[in-house]
């Protein structure tokens, strides 16, 4: 039988080469990928957010791409777009850059909300339809995106429909003292770090994991509580926006996902607790009056959570 543990506890040793100190951002970036979902990573420049999706692409024997997000990149780069064969005359389908199994969208934010919109058939669907023919993506499929939270100079801020199809946002945050020195004693060589990971995972293992996550068992009273707190979010007037029955889904599952790295074979309220402010909060969209009494979205669920009922029994 497959041992997930085993195998996330080699990536993330093999990630850890490059990436000093987060081991805590890496296991949720792992989860994410046992759960079949995308990530957005939202912090400051020059943090590691491209490092790290490139040391978990590495890690993992699939297949690859970068596209680097700009004003001027159009929807027929990331889908492909279709041309007449130079021999037959018949139209043939030119794959974009989405085609791969690991995607970086590299500062998503910066390019056109008519770019940003063709990414969602791709996230939800796995597929790319281009002239009314439909092409299935590879398995496994992710995306990573990144952005700049203060730089609002030529951005474009991702639309709520786009935010919703982002199983969780993470942030990486400055090193510590001592992890940054390791860092420089790292990056101060002849060699970069990056060039020593290889892959210590394969697809096959990725897919076996994925579906492995989904045997993980949750009893109605757990399920009840995931919806309990979904539904909260929903009734307070501090928010204008909160969980779809989307991010409830992406809850349980990040849920089961955290349970199977624990070694359980079911998931307790503590799963669904640890998970709810990565999977829920980038999905909220504040109200004004909480906005002006200073509130962040990991506050307002943090205390809508406090008033829900958690399960002490579970079937």
């Amino acid at each position: 039988m497959l041992n997930s543990n085993v195998i996330v506890s080699a990536l993330k040793q093999n990630i850890a080469h490059v990436v000093v100190g987060k081991d805590d951002v890496v296991e949720l970036l792992l989860i994410a990928l046992l759960c079949e979902g995308h990530v957005l990573i939202e912090d400051v420049p020059g943090v590691g957010k491209t490092t790290l999706c490139s040391a978990l692409a590495r890690s993992l024997s699939c297949s690859f791409k970068r596209i680097q997000f700009t004003p001027d990149i159009t929807p027929s780069d990331i889908t492909g777009f279709t041309m007449p064969s130079l021999n037959g005359g018949e139209m043939q389908y030119r794959p974009g850059a989405i085609m791969s199994q690991i995607v970086l969208a590299d500062e998503i934010n910066r390019t056109s909300p008519k770019t940003q919109s063709a990414l969602l058939e791709v996230m939800e669907e796995r597929q790319v339809t281009v002239d009314g023919v439909t092409y299935p993506l590879a398995r496994p499929f992710m995306v990573l995106a990144t952005q700049n939270p203060v730089d609002f100079v030529g951005t474009y801020p991702l639309p709520e429909a786009q935010m919703d199809r982002f199983f969780m946002r993470i942030s990486i945050g400055y090193p510590s003292v001592e992890d940054e020195m390791d860092i420089l004693a790292r990056y101060c060589g002849a060699s970069s770090p990056m060039q020593n990971i290889g892959a210590v995972c394969s697809s096959e293992d990725v897919l076996a994991m994925q579906h492995q996550v989904k045997t993980v068992y949750a009893s109605p009273e757990v399920r009840a509580y995931i919806a309990g707190i979904c539904a909260a979010t929903r009734n307070t007037p501090y928010l204008t926006l909160g969980a779809s029955t989307r991010a409830a889904i992406a809850l349980i599952h990040a849920a089961q996902a955290n349970a199977l790295l624990c070694g359980r074979d079911y998931i307790i309220p503590e799963d669904v607790q640890h998970m709810a402010q990565s999977v829920l909060c980038h999905r909220f969209v504040l109200a004004s009056d909480a906005r002006m009494r200073g509130y962040t979205a990991h506050q307002v669920l943090a205390e809508l959570m406090a008033g829900v009922r958690i399960p002490v029994r579970l079937k």
